[in-house]
């Protein structure tokens, strides 16, 4: 998968991402569902989390598993690490290999010694052009977080903020569940829309956003219609 254009890691990856949330009914499951998919879809990676900025601290809203939720609480005692920094900051956070000269130091120096994880990553989240949270992915192989990696990882950040959004504008999950094949088409113009402008996917999520408040339009008709004309092109 590593060179195949974005629109086509969207597809691969938001199907794999329907058979995990299909059965989901709340905000919670959601968020569960896509640190469940997070090994299975972004190629590396071993363990997730979702950090969430709330009340200006940060908690973890799920977790694949006890070593995500670990590396997660490390991260909030040493106000350090990919996840924090990907909120903070624009681009997306990498270290492929914590063992050398990371930019974490006291964040690397103990997640090597208490965990088998190796390298690290943060991918910001996006409600309302405010950043709110991050996707932490994490490889217990060094260097097993690649572009293809980041990639992978961009979609599901992408769609973790689309369920954000609706659940910020109080939308029922299962709404969001009914229009998983919407939200696909939504990933998939953010991925056309980063590949065409050379833009972050908030940028990207922030033309859909805006083109479909000019023409008062469903964002999901507005997304649809992006992918429409590429694949028509």
């Amino acid at each position: 998968m590593a060179d195949a254009p974005r629109d086509a890691l969207a597809g691969a990856v938001f199907t794999g991402l329907a058979e995990l949330i299909y059965q989901r009914d709340s905000y919670d499951g959601v968020f569960a569902a896509l640190c469940e998919a997070a090994p299975q879809l972004v190629k590396g990676c071993d363990h997730a989390s979702l950090m969430i900025k709330r009340d200006n601290r940060f908690v973890t809203a799920a977790g694949s598993d006890d070593i995500a939720q670990h590396i997660d609480n490390l991260e909030r005692e040493l106000s350090d690490g990919p996840c924090v920094d990907a909120i903070v900051d624009e681009a997306y956070q990498l270290d492929a290999d914590l063992r050398e000269c990371s930019q974490w130091p006291r964040l690397a120096r103990r997640v090597v010694a208490e965990t088998p994880v190796r390298g690290a990553a943060g991918f910001r989240m996006v409600v309302d052009s405010q950043k709110v949270g991050a996707l932490n992915v994490f490889s217990d192989t060094p260097n097993g977080l690649t572009q293809a990696s980041a990639d992978q990882a961009t979609i599901l950040a992408a769609f973790a903020s689309v369920s954000l959004t609706a659940l910020e504008h109080k939308e029922q999950a299962t709404t969001l569940r009914g229009g998983l094949q919407s939200n696909r088409e939504i990933g998939k113009a953010v991925g056309l829309l980063m590949s065409a402008h050379k833009v972050s996917d908030e940028e990207a999520y922030g033309i859909l956003r805006k083109a479909s408040q000019d023409m008062n339009i469903k964002l999901i008709d507005v997304a649809r219609e992006v992918v429409t004309h590429h694949n028509h092109r």
